[in-house]
């Protein structure tokens, strides 16, 4: 077998042969029988940079920054604090404090709210919210589970001078689990079929959406978070 790079006297005769009378492939003026597989002809002008096609287009990006370190901050924090008088340096922090504090209750007033851009990932969505108005429209036991739960620890501490009282408080703590227990089953259910119905586009689970329905439920309304938005009896928006 003959492999590409051994050529034999044929082959230089008939590549020489081919040049010399013009009737081969350089004669005809064709060099793309001469070029290696894969080869890319020039385009005859230096390949332009990004930020010369980022102007050309209207688009310049500003050079990335990159994330200051812990140290890093520290050692900003330490040379501030240096070219600083001691009551300039009191102001900074008060001022420092109060925009932390501003942006807190910002923060706070926008999960109030239900702006998506401030809530956790576990309150995002429309089936979410849809699940929050639902619950906060209807009444339930669970509500006053922190309640009794407060009760029933109160019971503990004044079993042994009250024996009979701590008996009762006993029978209906146990009553009271089986009551949340039961609710909690339906509504979770109940909350999950109502949630997909209207939002059936939503990826979250039937299991995930009954769970949060009711964790908001076994929280008193006036600690739920974000506020509710539907008054009792009222109808969750779609």
């Amino acid at each position: 077998m003959k492999l590409p790079w051994n050529k034999t006297s044929d082959d230089s005769e008939a590549a020489a042969t081919g040049t010399a009378d013009g009737s081969g492939t350089a004669g005809t003026g064709d060099d793309t029988g001469h070029l290696p597989k894969g080869y890319t002809p020039k385009k005859g002008r230096p390949t332009p940079r990004r930020n010369e096609v980022e102007r050309a287009k209207g688009i310049r990006h500003d050079p990335v920054v990159p994330a200051e370190t812990p140290a890093e901050a520290r050692a900003r924090r330490k040379a501030l604090k240096e070219s600083m008088t001691k009551q300039e340096w009191k102001q900074y922090k008060r001022k420092q404090k109060e925009e932390r504090k501003r942006a807190t209750d910002k923060a706070r007033k926008a999960i109030d709210r239900g702006d998506e851009r401030y809530l956790l990932d576990k309150d995002r969505g429309p089936a979410k919210a849809f699940v929050r108005d639902w619950v906060d429209s209807r009444r339930f036991y669970n509500s006053l589970m922190l309640p009794i739960a407060v009760v029933l620890l109160i019971s503990l501490i004044i079993g042994g001078k009250f024996p009979a009282i701590s008996a009762y408080l006993s029978i209906f703590g146990m009553i009271s689990i089986i009551l949340f227990a039961i609710e909690g089953i339906w509504l979770g259910r109940a909350a999950a079929k109502a949630a997909l119905a209207a939002h059936p586009e939503c990826t979250d689970s039937k299991l995930s959406l009954g769970f949060y329905a009711y964790s908001r439920a076994s929280q008193p309304r006036k600690l739920r978070t974000p506020k509710p938005k539907v008054g009792l009896g009222g109808k969750p928006e779609k």
